[in-house]
């Protein structure tokens, strides 16, 4: 999966751009993603003073010098990142050299004359090798309206964090600037999605003026609800969320350059980190999932801190009591080969209480029927995996038939446990699959993506016909594992779902049915075994 760019930008100076940027990146690497974040505010760079401690010294150039490589023929995106000290993989590439000569470097840079040179080619070279590299790419924009401010909340990024203090000029000359990178992306000669923006209200103070505050939370969801349309789950408030994403201002933390997350391992909700690892959160998880956010704050970042942990199982295997017999030696089984398998035995009400699971992956041995328990564990399984490499593998007593199986069970390649094939023979299968030997499907790799593409693209109303139609026709295929049938709709789809011009009118956002659906597919396929993920274990 490429990488995921976002751009922090604020209208006006002073509301903690860099800050929440610095700490934001922090995390994540902290977290297990390979991270790098770009100094863009070459008129007044700051980030690197937050990472000051952090750097094996002070940078040789930075971004500056991506634009004298273009004047001089060469492509070296990677010549002046540094990686950062104890906190993961976490590289920083800085505005340039901290010398009386960075000053003329950038007084001597006319972005229109690049533009036309072809730098917007050049940059966007730039824009796949760091998505190649890096799972999340985070931008310091320069305040304001502004060329460098172009490239970086239109041209550059997936999703603009949006950051503003409670003063109608933050708020509306932010929402402003999201507007106007909106409609200058729609015109880029480039296959961009819509931009998705991300509104974080920053340095409130509410525990002092508490209604005037309470005030100014409903004028700042007013002003910003547009924002949340097209990716915000229906079933959330932007009220709600508008809380989640919010950073308290805290005068300890408001002189110099700090990182607070460093020192507030386990912050308390009253503390600046608590709010930082929301938002960090939202963005590791793209986004995406902000039900379980507004149900459950502790679980949804938890399942993201988890989410390239180790597990102190491997297998999770849930058994319903009428298979106590049959399930204890699949266990048993199990663990003879090595894998370390848990007994579930409905009822267990301490799985509900966990902020986190210990347990990789859940075996459902499914007796006739899935349980009312077993499908509350399927649920709260789903609810903590975050596009993690975690799966659901159901194993079916004889008699027991598939077809008659919820979809969220049925929809998933399962093994049969009855007449000549034991514990024995269905234990060393299920360990065939966890080790990527037996795979559950061979869904294309690239779907999960496209899917991902359509879900954010803006059609014309007749082509969300004919993409309801695919998404729809897709939903069997890919239950099935009919991996013909599900490559040839997925390439009707991809060619539906191409720009086919830079006018934005009358195009829209997808449906809710449109989205309920794709919704549905990338969850079987996240929940199903995917080929090894070894490119992503070389983050320690």
């Amino acid at each position: 999966m490429p990488g995921t760019i976002f751009t922090f930008y604020s209208y006006k100076g002073g509301v903690g751009r860099s800050f929440t940027l610095a700490n934001v990146a922090v995390l994540l690497a902290r977290w297990g993603h390979r991270v790098l974040c770009l100094d863009w505010d070459l008129e007044a760079p700051g980030l690197g003073d937050y990472f000051r401690s952090q750097l094996p010294a002070p940078p040789s150039g930075g971004v500056v010098d991506l634009v004298d490589d273009f004047r001089h023929g060469r492509f070296a995106p990677e010549a002046h990142v540094q990686r950062l000290t104890g906190v993961g993989v976490l590289d920083f590439l800085a505005a340039g050299r901290d010398d009386p000569g960075y000053v003329t470097q950038v007084q001597e840079i006319g972005w229109d004359g690049l533009y036309d040179d072809g730098f917007g080619e050049y940059l966007e070279k730039c824009r796949e090798f760091w998505t190649a590299r890096y799972d999340f790419v985070l931008v310091d924009s320069r305040t304001g309206i502004s060329d460098i401010g172009g490239i970086c909340t239109a041209h550059l990024p997936d999703h603009l964090v949006l950051l503003f203090t409670a003063n109608r000029q933050s708020i509306l000359g932010a929402v402003e600037a999201a507007r106007r990178a909106d409609a200058a992306r729609n015109l880029l000669p480039f296959d961009r999605a819509r931009l998705t923006v991300l509104p974080v209200l920053s340095r409130f103070d509410n525990r002092e003026e508490y209604d005037r505050s309470e005030t100014w939370r409903r004028i700042v969801v007013d002003e910003t609800a547009e924002l949340y349309r097209t990716w915000l789950d229906q079933a959330v408030e932007p009220a709600t969320m508008a809380r989640h994403l919010t950073l308290p201002y805290v005068s300890y933390w408001s002189f110099g350059e700090q990182l607070p997350v460093l020192s507030e391992q386990t912050p308390g909700a009253d503390q600046i980190g608590f709010a930082l690892e929301t938002v960090a959160a939202v963005i590791a998880c793209r986004l995406d999932r902000t039900d379980l956010l507004a149900e459950n704050r502790d679980a949804y970042v938890a399942a993201v801190r988890s989410s390239r942990r180790e597990f102190k199982h491997d297998l999770r295997v849930s058994i319903p009591r009428t298979s106590v017999g049959t399930a204890n030696e699949l266990v048993d089984e199990l663990k003879r080969r090595d894998v370390r398998a848990v007994k579930s035995l409905s009822g267990d009400r301490s799985l509900l209480s966990r902020a986190e699971d210990d347990a990789r992956h859940l075996c459902l041995v499914v007796d006739g029927k899935v349980s009312r328990w077993q499908a509350a564990e399927v649920e709260l399984f789903l609810h903590r995996t975050l596009g993690q490499d975690r799966r659901v593998i159901p194993i079916l007593t004889a008699g027991t038939e598939a077809s008659s199986l919820p979809g969220y069970v049925g929809n998933l390649r399962y093994l049969r446990l009855g007449g000549s094939r034991g514990p024995a023979e269905v234990a060393r299968d299920l360990v065939g699959q966890l080790k990527g030997g037996t795979p559950l499907a061979d869904d294309d790799p690239d779907l999960p993506a496209l899917l991902g593409q359509v879900r954010e693209a803006r059609l014309r109303p007749s082509r969300w016909d004919l993409v309801d139609e695919l998404v729809t026709a897709l939903q069997p295929a890919v239950g099935a594992a009919d991996s013909g049938r599900a490559r040839d709709l997925a390439t009707d789809l991809a060619v539906a779902v191409k720009p086919h011009s830079p006018d934005g009118a009358d195009r829209h956002p997808a449906p809710p049915g449109v989205r309920r659906s794709i919704d549905w597919l990338l969850r079987i396929l996240d929940t199903r075994a995917q080929p090894t993920t070894q490119h992503r274990k070389d983050l320690g």
